[in-house]
């Protein structure tokens, strides 16, 4: 899933810091899978058989997978990884007239309407739009992105910490705030990171306008620690990371993804019988991320044909193991590891995007100033 986190962010698909930081913050990156432009002018007058997929650093496929859609389709793909979410929304929106890309992917709820409103994509109706999952569809009247994943942002806790201690692991917001969690907590910056960010909507859309920043004070005064990133967060503060290059960190509650327990489990060597770190299942906030064809995409044709393999259920069965992402698409099947050690929370905490639209900057603004100073 992004960040701005989600996301998704959140990227290499064989390490655990680029797999859960599904938008997490990093460097932009270039990586090409065929060669440069050449064509035969049929691709909206283009002259190009290259398509080019903007995203977050974190996004991540199966190269035989890719190999199969540009041997169907006669298109070179090539992915710009151009830093977490939030970087790569306002780089794309500030080049939207010269854009990098044909299509972007990675947009999530928490900034679709961002994106919307200053015209970062063009219409296009995805193939398989109809086998979108009812509850993950967006802009339905434009069509101007298309849904292709969901993750869910929760609070992660160190299962050994707890045992260790005889102490029950938190399982609510409520939870967080009591004496006994007291500076067990680190989260990331909601102005710089989309689990953050996704942390604070998910305490927006259970406590409400009046409750929220209430319900932060309390926080705070349990001792929260926030830091910049997901990065930080999860393999240097957090007890439970087994992917961090430094010490583990003293904190055994974290704010990360639903999609973190499997990772721990796949990539450990040896790989364990149960995960390490479970979920506070009623602390989740649902993120979706989408895929657009991008105003003035130089090959729309080809960027359709993009939008749709994005969709295509061979794409969506490839996500979950190298995206730690859930797949959007009617009949997609998920991975037994996957579902085993990182389901997707039953009520997760949503809010529509246009109350996001309405109020994010003012919440990211009201929190800054809550927690931070």
């Amino acid at each position: 899933m992004s960040t701005t986190s989600p996301t998704s962010t959140a990227g290499t698909v064989r390490s655990i810091t680029a797999v859960l930081a599904a938008t997490g913050l990093g460097l932009a990156a270039l990586t090409a899978c065929g060669s440069s432009d050449s064509g035969d002018g049929s691709d909206g007058g283009s002259g190009s058989k290259t398509v080019t997929l903007v995203s977050h650093d974190s996004f991540a496929y199966s190269k035989d997978v890719l190999k199969d859609f540009e041997e169907k389709s006669g298109y070179e793909v090539k992915v710009l990884k151009d830093g977490d979410a939030g970087q790569a929304v306002n780089k794309a929106i500030l080049t939207k007239g010269n854009p990098q890309g044909d299509v972007f992917f990675g947009v999530d709820n928490t900034l679709l309407s961002r994106a919307l409103d200053n015209g970062l994509f063009q219409p296009y109706e995805a193939e398989d739009a109809d086998l979108v999952l009812p509850g993950y569809r967006a802009d339905t009247d434009e069509h101007r992105v298309t849904p292709i994943d969901s993750g869910d942002i929760c609070v992660n806790y160190d299962k050994a910490y707890f045992s260790e201690r005889k102490l029950a692991p938190p399982t609510s917001f409520d939870d967080l705030v009591k004496p006994a969690y007291k500076n067990l907590l680190v989260t990331e910056n909601a102005s710089t990171s989309s689990p953050g960010l996704g942390f604070l909507l998910g305490t927006a859309a259970r406590y409400g306008d009046d409750g929220w920043q209430g319900y932060w004070k309390k926080l705070k005064a349990n001792g929260v620690k926030v830091v910049d990133g997901w990065e930080q967060a999860y393999n240097e503060e957090f007890s439970g990371s087994a992917g961090g290059k430094k010490a583990k960190g003293d904190r055994p509650l974290v704010v990360s993804y639903a999609s973190s327990p499997p990772a721990e489990v796949i990539y450990a060597d040896p790989r364990p019988k149960t995960a390490p770190t479970g979920v506070a299942e009623d602390t989740c906030f649902r993120q979706v991320e989408y895929a657009g064809l991008l105003s003035n995409a130089k090959n729309p044709k080809g960027g359709k044909a993009l939008v749709d393999f994005l969709l295509s259920k061979e794409f969506q069965e490839d996500m979950p193991l190298n995206m730690f992402v859930q797949p959007v698409r009617e009949g997609a099947q998920v991975p037994r590891e996957f579902t085993e050690f990182g389901p997707q929370a039953e009520d997760p905490e949503t809010l529509d995007p246009a109350k996001i639209a309405d109020h994010r900057d003012d919440w990211v603004k009201s929190w800054t100033s809550l927690v931070l100073k």
